[in-house]
């Protein structure tokens, strides 16, 4: 068996490079060639022990000692492998020498894939072709709701795929061109698809309780877990951008890498943000919704290159119509235009490419310039073309871009820190045992930790909402006058004291007794929370003299 400057002998046991023995155990040696004689096929932990150690119970800490073994002897990196790929949580794949090494672009021009017959567009809108049959749908609880899920494809990376606004897991495979898209991801990664809830094939919820941004990233987190994900990268598509950079700094520690596709900032227009729609034309595009759904409503805008295309609009429309309910639609319409995600991209701390069409007549490409430069070391690639679906138009384009930024080495910003949301209270017998029962109970019924070693009665979250309901909660439960306050930056998870703690003191200190105050941040991203909050203008910030735009919770 020889690969690269390597020969394994199974006669001798010996393993060779340019003919001079190179020093592996008799374990090591028999499990590098069950890899080679298997070459490309994904083994699972326990096979490999089960091939290896037969009859014998041995751990998985003894193969990754092997592993780690073999790679030296090979002189393998294991972050940019020649020859043993691992794939976590799952296992290890030799690469086949006709591979190339792992740095090479796995996906390279717009041919069919290795191994998948080329899908003809004249079938658009005739049904599911055979090289593209919809994969198997899966269920992931998040809470109580049952959210619908696929895996595709057998790639050492992950990749969790984020589509905007609606969506339809059976109904991405039924457009030739979208199947074509997906499939294509799924070549160079094992890619992981999920209807967000109250969506597509995930449960549905009432219209007033569409989820918020850190429910949805609740519903990540289990679909990766059910997955047996533990990082991937977040590929998110126009209103999958702002969930997955939330994400990304919430959750560095499971985020690869991000990726976003004509996405943004902030939905509607401001004074500094002049490219979105105003609230008016928002309200008008809600209203054309409620008339028109059924039909290929904004395809105009979405896919201006198919919009006459009558088998597209049709699979438009249906792909909509079972996507989400009409009212469904507009709500979820309403709540993305409160998002603002401005002040959150700064702690994204992770590799992070940016794509945007030129010509993108739904958002506009400026935006995504904006999402780039405001996180450090994005890499902004702007496309020719005017359709903001990236499965339409030159979407070979698109994925050679997401090919070669995934098979660069990226140097991952270090950090130790994450961003949280921080509550701090404050009482007027805030000593006493009943006060920090009330306290203790519901910080953990939250989901909330409490930041002990800075004194005082602080809490982090990964979800703003969270925070603001439970300082309600407290509020409402304590038998004392409670002042709190809250605000989301980036925080040290080990407790110690630093600017986001000291804002939310500071608030909690100029609190009314029995008030909530948040600053404005905290407020842009608790759309769809049921929360409402009235202006209390500004405070100025002892730690560093700026004035800090905060709200009261309205009670």
């Amino acid at each position: 068996m020889t690969f690269g400057s390597f020969t394994l002998d199974p006669v001798s046991g010996h393993l060779y490079r340019s003919g001079t023995v190179v020093p592996l155990t008799p374990k090591a040696f028999a499990v590098l060639q069950h890899l080679v004689a298997h070459a490309g096929r994904l083994f699972s932990k326990q096979e490999l022990l089960d091939a290896v150690w037969p009859g014998v119970f041995v751990g998985d800490a003894v193969l990754k000692v092997t592993i780690r073994e073999i790679r030296r002897a090979l002189g393998d990196d294991a972050h940019a492998p020649r020859f043993i790929e691992t794939a976590h949580r799952r296992g290890y794949r030799f690469i086949p020498p006709d591979e190339g090494p792992a740095d090479a672009a796995p996906y390279a021009g717009s041919g069919p894939l290795r191994g998948q017959a080329p899908i003809d567009a004249s079938s658009r809108g005739g049904g599911t072709s055979v090289a593209t049959a919809v994969p198997v749908v899966h269920y992931a609880q998040s809470g109580d709701v049952n959210i619908a899920y696929q895996v595709v494809g057998t790639g050492v990376l992950d990749i969790v795929f984020v589509m905007g606004w609606v969506s339809h897991l059976e109904y991405f495979w039924n457009e030739p061109a979208f199947a074509r898209f997906l499939s294509s991801l799924a070549s160079i990664s094992r890619l992981i698809l999920f209807d967000k809830r109250g969506t597509g094939l995930s449960d549905p919820v009432p219209v007033h309780e569409l989820p918020t941004l850190e429910q949805r990233m609740d519903d990540v987190r289990a679909v990766m877990d059910a997955a047996g994900s533990e990082r991937a990268v977040l590929l998110g598509v126009s209103e999958g951008g702002p969930m997955c950079s939330l994400f990304a700094a919430t959750y560095p520690e499971k985020t690869e890498a991000l990726i976003m596709i004509g996405s943004y900032a902030r939905r509607l227009r401001d004074i500094d943000y002049p490219w979105g729609p105003t609230r008016s034309e928002r309200d008008a595009f809600c209203r054309r919704l409620l008339a028109e759904w059924g039909g290929p409503v904004g395809i105009e805008e979405r896919a201006p290159s198919l919009a006459k295309d009558s088998a597209f609009r049709n699979w438009w429309a249906s792909y909509l119509r079972m996507g989400a309910s009409p009212g469904a639609a507009v709500a979820l319409t309403e709540m993305n235009g409160e998002i603002d995600i401005r002040d959150v991209l700064p702690s994204i701390r992770v590799p992070t490419l940016v794509l945007h069409r030129t010509g993108d007549r739904c958002l506009f490409v400026e935006e995504g310039r904006y999402l780039a430069s405001r996180i450090a070391g994005a890499e902004f690639i702007e496309l020719p073309g005017d359709d903001h679906l990236p499965f339409v138009g030159d979407q070979e384009g698109i994925l050679a871009e997401i090919a070669r930024f995934l098979t660069r080495r990226h140097i991952r910003r270090p950090s130790e820190h994450v961003l949280a949301t921080v509550l701090s209270v404050s009482a007027a017998t805030e000593a006493s045992d009943g006060f920090r029962e009330v306290y203790e109970r519901e910080v953990a019924w939250y989901r909330g930790t409490a930041l002990l070693a800075c004194g005082g009665f602080h809490a982090f979250f990964d979800g703003p909402a969270r925070a603001v309901q439970c300082a309600a909660a407290i509020a409402a439960s304590s038998a004392t006058q409670v002042r709190a306050g809250v605000h989301i930056g980036e925080v040290d998870p080990s407790g110690e004291d630093g600017p986001v703690i000291q804002v939310s003191r500071q608030l909690a200190s100029v609190a009314a007794p029995g008030e909530v105050l948040v600053s404005r941040t905290v407020v842009d991203l608790v759309p769809g929370s049921g929360l409402q909050f009235d202006d209390r203008g500004s405070v100025r910030l002892e730690r560093d003299d700026r004035e800090l735009a905060i709200m009261s919770l309205r009670r």
